[in-house]
């Protein structure tokens, strides 16, 4: 491509501070914006960024519509929401206007296995108007390609273990509620845990319903399969209360959540194989305490055993760089809606992003 990328950023809050800004340092520009709070819409997005004015104005989700049939871009990142019913409307969006998207939504990493039915509905679409829709971030790299590459010069798996980290704090108070951050032990049972306290033809409905609500390691652990070639036996999750000793300030929340609440959850995810391989993988989404720090582990038991440890990641900047990167990968790929994994790896860019589009 022999001009700069455009990108319409879909949801100004903490992210986009760095989507924003690393489109424009990787040499692609932002032509418009869009949000739901009141608060900024018709700010410039200079503002949110903390740099000069960029002639760009953020307008209301109402308005998204006749502002991306105005401004053409390219693609559009979206960094709203985790779940992928909340960001359906605004991928549905893009792929009837046949806009390719790429959204941090944890859910959006691979959807087919949590809510197909919305999945089919954007691919079909997508295809129909030729964009691709797709979902990145921290897990396309630390959940994902780290350890598929790891695999790769493994004689024999018996089992994938992996745990991750993070402070909800940094993710904005969607998110630290969804870990059910602040809730009293009898709350976060029965807004929480209750919800996989269910059968697997329960569990089965919900999937098929659209109404089931994954935790982040559901979705990579069915991206690892598809890129490992392991057939999907059983899989199943488990959500548990994470607490602290003393009373922790959350300012995302705006509440102090007092010794014994629930600062967050950990979701532990295990799937089997018909291969004989189970994976089982853990996130631990919390308000963190001055004890705390970000970690990713992960362990591939078989021959040879190894372990991969990064302490103090920087989550966010990881996720919004790896999104940024991606962006040329889902310009090049086939219409639909099409996870990484069938992207091939993602790359650094040290040239502007439109040097790489085909």
């Amino acid at each position: 491509m022999n001009r700069k990328i455009k990108v319409v950023q879909y949801g100004t809050g903490k992210m986009s501070v760095y989507t924003m800004r690393y489109v424009y340092e990787k040499g692609a520009e932002i032509v418009g914006a869009v949000d739901v709070n009141p608060k900024v819409i018709g700010k410039d997005i200079g503002e949110i960024i903390g740099s000069e004015p960029k002639g760009v104005k953020i307008v209301g989700v109402n308005d998204a519509e006749k502002m991306m049939e105005e401004v053409k871009p390219d693609i559009v990142i979206v960094t709203t929401m985790s779940l992928f019913s909340d960001v359906e409307d605004a991928l549905m969006l893009c792929a009837k206007l046949g806009i390719d998207a790429i959204t941090t939504c944890e859910e959006a990493f691979f959807p087919a296995n949590s809510n197909p039915a919305a999945t089919k509905k954007i691919d079909e679409m997508a295809k129909q108007t030729g964009c691709t829709i797709t979902g990145s971030g921290y897990q396309d790299i630390y959940w994902g390609q780290l350890i598929s590459s790891i695999a790769g010069s493994t004689h024999t798996i018996k089992k994938i273990k992996g745990s991750s980290s993070y402070n909800v704090e940094d993710y904005g108070i969607a998110l630290a509620k969804a870990h059910g951050a602040g809730l009293t032990m009898e709350e976060f049972e029965k807004e929480v845990a209750s919800a996989d306290n269910i059968s697997e033809e329960e569990r089965q409905k919900l999937i098929n319903s659209g109404k089931f609500s994954p935790s982040y390691m559901w979705n990579v652990n069915g991206w690892l399969c598809e890129k490992l070639g392991l057939t999907v036996k059983v899989q199943s999750q488990k959500c548990v209360p994470q607490t602290y000793k003393e009373d922790i300030e959350s300012s995302t929340l705006g509440m102090t959540v007092k010794a014994g609440y629930a600062t967050g959850m950990s979701a532990v995810v295990t799937t089997e194989t018909e291969e004989g391989i189970t994976i089982e993988s853990e996130c631990i989404g919390k308000v963190y305490s001055k004890e705390d720090f970000d970690k990713n582990e992960w362990t591939i038991i078989g021959e040879p055993n190894t372990t991969l440890v990064i302490n103090r990641p920087s989550t966010v900047e990881l996720t919004c760089a790896s999104v940024v990167n991606r962006i040329p990968d889902v310009i090049n790929a086939m219409p639909g809606y099409v996870p990484t994994e069938q992207m091939g790896e993602l790359n650094y860019r040290v040239k502007p992003l439109n040097e790489y589009v085909k």
